[in-house]
């Protein structure tokens, strides 16, 4: 007859000791190795492989560590676990380490049924992380099945990296680019999305009624929505809109009340009422109509909507926020600001001359299709705007743009040329997708080749510092900052232009200096490539420098910190809202540089330029000042004074355009911009103050990071581990502050051969060093001082096998005894580390889960254990900082061990008595968290599996002479 095993008993099978999981059942045991993470999971068949009870073995007294083997084994076994016991399932199991704020949108969606939240957190704060937690936690408690990224397919391939190397989620890209293949593997009748349960979705692809309607039929139960003010419109946008079709099929996405639905963007109000409220209707239809002055309103909101600004979060958990001291408080390293110098150039004698005949020409052709009919009219303005942008931004874009045809020329009405032209020469903070709008626009209209010919190739003529003193000016400001230590980004509005700027740059920075174009010729994953080619070919030395020439398909969403820290913009945008995107690709979290440096180049007497920064750059960066966030002008007003500056340029030339200010239309165009965008500024300023998020104390975020800590260990506690572990093992570690870098050649093999998929078999094999960061914000290449670092991992593991296994060759760290005589104690003292296992039942939407998870703990004792005086957990963790006072006779150390050890069975009541207080704390922390916001708890349970494992064992014996003879014979 087959032996049963209970879930959480141990067992030994294939050579090891497993701890059976509750999938089990009697014919299969589920099982994971003792200590051992999710990825060995693996079933096992009794019937036909030998499979017997276990139960975990004492430590042997004679297997005697140092001072520090305790401590060492403590933290490598809280490494080890990947399965947390309390409420956040998953943070055990995630490769990054959230900030304390961060944890707000994880506690605001655990305390919803069905989870709606508006993230909106400011630009650079982490709203990507805030939603993986929440992602990862709902599938770890099995509240959801399966997950759908809806983003644009530029950062399709940045979200599935961060999901898989962050959080364990692999994700498929449902891309047009990949859906053919993904769809030649489906059974018949089969929809990819119940093929694939997690899914990175391309927005503009299934937005279309082809995809759209099987998407919304087999969608999965958790949706993200990046960037989703872009899937939003206004209610007075035309219906053929494609934020209309985005919003349609988020609509009918929404539509099943029992989806979990997280919408991401730092911008959720674009300045129309309409379109934020619609977005608010995404996540809960009450909310496209509550009135949010009065308290109830807000008090809804608050549940569902967190947005804050960088002030709010850079220091966290202090006095200031209400907490009793700063014990717990967070200290964010953003870049405390923005460094901004606009930088003027004028155009050379030949450059202005083509500037003003091609404004003479743009003007006479406007004029001309004035009395030609309306739709004449429209062509000929959108194909002047083309004209004069792409003059002011290269030669080589001049010249292509003179020889390409207006994109508005094909258009059959006025309507349709609008719609042609304004996306490929206006930087609407609204467009449907920056892919396709960095090409050269066409100013080439009927009739009009051959005087067009010969001002194209005019402008070519032109390429070169000689004549082009933009980029003469270009050189000299990217020589300034390469030489303060700056990798800068170069922002330019076209392709050609990149392409210009960057094959001019190449080899006239220093010889160390490396230069590369990214633009919207190469594919997403193809731009990503061709960063971490810059990097890799500028290397490691300190001398090396960066300089990235980029088009704005890599102006949003793309995270660039870890590379660039200065961003200059050659060409000016024309909505403010775009030069803030560019700069938030490095001044965001992760940034090294306190100060990010920001030039912008603009020309003196262009007639465009010194506009455009005047009135509408200047003031966005003033308001952005003056609240900390970020207002966006609406675009028909900056496009208004926009085109107040072109109509004004062809009608009065250059030579005029210090009267432009003076004109009436301008007056009047500013004027309006002026008021909307105060209006929108104090809008955004009292909605901050207003729906500040409110529903989450930082009392409730302080409780829940003393348990994690308390748990899964402090950043200094994993420093140490580091540290020692390594020096201990052989490792050869220089300091730098509160980093430091290890070579790590003279270690182990074994822990070579664990490293080397991590930071490269190349690090391993040159001993060159492997730099450790106090930051867990870290580039490519290092490693962070948090205990879900790959590396920090390996190391882990390695240290606590060598402990467990008392013939392993080699160094070992981490020892299960030890007997230490010390100052630090005046009598006897016992330290225990105990392993706890305990059951979990926790509801969910899906029905109840059994989960089993671990937890250690250190306890300890004075004199015997029949008699013990137990300690509070304070004094058993300060046991860790004592120090030897004296050596220890190793024949006195084995001998004290074995006497303890033997006397050991008497404390056991006492170690299951305490695993029973661990579970009901558990069992408070798992309904504190789920308990607000009428969430359902019954069925909940949390019990200690018996008994407990005493994995380590260590006695403190007092310095005095006398009291170490007396106690030795206790």
């Amino acid at each position: 007859m087959a032996i049963t095993y209970s879930a959480g008993s141990l067992v030994t099978a294939r050579g090891r000791e497993w701890v059976v999981l509750p999938e089990s059942a009697s014919d299969m045991l589920v099982l994971r190795p003792l200590g051992g993470s999710d990825d060995d999971i693996a079933a096992v068949f009794p019937a036909f492989e030998d499979v017997k009870g276990a139960e975990f073995a004492p430590p042997e007294p004679s297997d005697l560590g140092d001072q520090r083997a305790a401590g060492l084994l403590r933290t490598a076994l809280r490494i080890g676990f990947r399965s947390g016991a309390g409420p956040f399932r998953s943070l055990a199991g995630i490769a990054v380490e959230p900030r304390a704020y961060q944890l707000v949108p994880l506690l605001m969606a655990l305390r919803q049924q069905t989870v709606r939240l508006l993230i909106s957190d400011d630009v650079g704060i982490g709203k990507t992380i805030e939603a993986g937690l929440i992602a990862s936690e709902l599938l770890a408690q099995g509240e959801a099945s399966g997950l759908a990224v809806l983003c644009s397919p530029a950062l399709a391939e940045q979200w599935q990296a961060e999901l898989r190397t962050k959080f364990g989620i692999d994700a498929e890209l449902v891309l047009s680019s990949t859906v053919s293949r993904l769809e030649r593997g489906l059974d018949l009748g089969q929809s990819l999305f119940d093929k694939y349960p997690h899914v990175i979705v391309s927005t503009d692809f299934i937005k279309s009624t082809r995809h759209r309607d099987d998407f919304v039929r087999h969608c999965p139960d958790l949706v993200i929505v990046d960037e989703a003010h872009t899937c939003v419109a206004a209610d007075d946008t035309s219906t053929g809109s494609q934020n209309q079709l985005r919003y349609e099929l988020l609509r009918r996405v929404a539509e099943d009340a029992d989806r979990h639905l997280l919408l991401v963007t730092a911008t959720p109000h674009s300045g129309k009422e309409s379109a934020f409220r619609n977005l608010l209707g995404l996540v809960k239809p009450e909310l496209a109509n509550v009135n949010l002055e009065s308290e109830a309103g807000r008090k809804l909101l608050a549940h569902h909507f967190v947005a804050r600004k960088r002030a709010d979060v850079r220091q966290y958990l202090t006095k200031e926020d209400g907490l009793a001291d700063d014990s717990l408080a967070e200290k964010t390293a953003f870049p405390s600001d923005r460094y901004f110098k606009d930088e003027t150039y004028k155009l050379s004698p030949a450059y202005r001359a083509l500037l003003d005949d091609a404004i003479a020409y743009a003007s006479d052709r406007v004029e001309a299709a004035g009395s030609q009919g309306k739709r004449e009219a429209r062509i000929a303005w959108w194909s002047a705007i083309a004209l004069l942008r792409s003059l002011v931004s290269s030669p080589r874009a001049a010249a292509q743009t003179l020889r390409t045809r207006s994109a508005a020329a094909a258009a059959a009405s006025a309507e349709e040329a609008d719609k042609l032209g304004a996306p490929l020469t206006r930087d609407s903070a609204d467009s449907d997708a920056l892919e396709g709008l960095d090409v050269a626009p066409g100013a080439e209209t009927e009739g009009a080749g051959a005087r067009l010919a010969e001002l194209a190739e005019r402008a070519a003529t032109l390429e070169g510092p000689a004549e082009d003193l933009k980029l003469k000016a270009l050189v000299k400001h990217l020589k300034a900052l390469l030489a303060d230590g700056y990798n800068p980004i170069v922002f330019c509005r076209y392709i050609p232009t990149a392409e210009y700027v960057a094959e001019h740059l190449d080899r006239k920075l220093g010889a160390k200096t490396v230069v590369r174009a990214v633009t919207g010729t190469l594919s997403p994953q193809q731009r990503i490539e061709r960063i971490e080619k810059l990097a890799d070919d500028a290397g490691d030395d300190h001398a090396a420098r960066r300089v990235l020439i980029a088009t704005d398909c890599l102006s949003e969403g793309v995270n660039l910190q870890h590379h660039f820290d200065a961003v200059v913009h050659y060409d000016l945008a024309w909505n403010p809202t775009r030069h803030d995107q560019r700069e938030g690709r490095v001044d965001r979290y992760g940034q090294k540089r306190d100060e990010v440096r920001v030039i912008t180049i603009y020309g003196a007497d262009n007639g465009i330029d010194g506009k455009v920064l005047e009135v509408l750059i200047k003031k966005y960066r003033q308001i952005r000042k003056d609240l900390g966030i970020a207002v966006s002008v609406p675009d028909e007003m900056s496009s208004g004074v926009t085109d107040a500056i072109v109509e004004w340029l062809l009608m009065r030339g250059r030579e005029n355009e210090d009267a432009l200010f003076n004109a009436d239309a301008f007056k009047v165009s500013t004027a309006q911009l002026e008021s909307d965008w105060n209006s929108a500024a104090d809008r955004e300023k009292a909605s901050r103050s207003r729906f500040a998020q409110r529903s989450i104390h930082p009392e409730d975020v302080a409780l829940e990071v003393t348990a994690v800590r308390d748990a899964l260990g402090s950043a200094g506690e994993i420093a140490t581990f580091v540290r020692e572990s390594l020096t201990a093992l052989g490792g050869v570690l220089r300091d730098a502050g509160e980093d430091f870098t290890a070579q790590v050649r003279g270690t182990p093999l074994g822990l070579q051969d664990a490293l080397a998929p991590t930071v490269g078999a190349d690090v391993i094999e040159k001993d060159r060093p492997i730099p450790f960061r106090a930051d867990p914000a870290v580039g490519r290449g290092e490693a962070a001082l948090v205990r879900t670092d790959p590396v920090v991992g390996a190391l882990a593991a390695h240290v606590l096998n060598a402990a467990l296994d008392k013939d392993a060759d080699g160094v070992r760290p981490a020892r299960r005894c030890g007997v230490i005589t010390t100052d630090a104690v005046a009598t006897r003292t016992t330290l225990l580390l105990v392993r706890y296992r305990f059951h979990l039942t926790l509801p969910s939407r899906s029905g109840e889960k059994q989960l089993v998870a671990e937890d250690a703990r250190l306890l300890a004792f004075r004199g015997s254990p029949k008699n013990a005086e137990w300690l509070s957990q304070e004094e058993a963790l300060a046991l860790l900082d004592a120090t030897a006072s004296e050596n220890t006779d190793s024949h006195f150390g084995e001998r004290t061990m074995t006497r303890i050890l033997g006397q050991l069975p008497e404390a056991y009541d006492y170690l299951e008595s305490y695993g029973d207080e661990l579970a009901a704390d558990l069992d408070a922390s798992h309904r504190r968290v789920r308990a607000a916001y009428g969430e359902i708890v019954r069925g909940l349970s949390v019990t200690a599996q018996k008994p407990a494992d005493v994995l380590g064992a260590y006695v403190y014996m007092p310095a005095t002479p006398s009291a170490s003879s007396g106690e030795a014979t206790a």
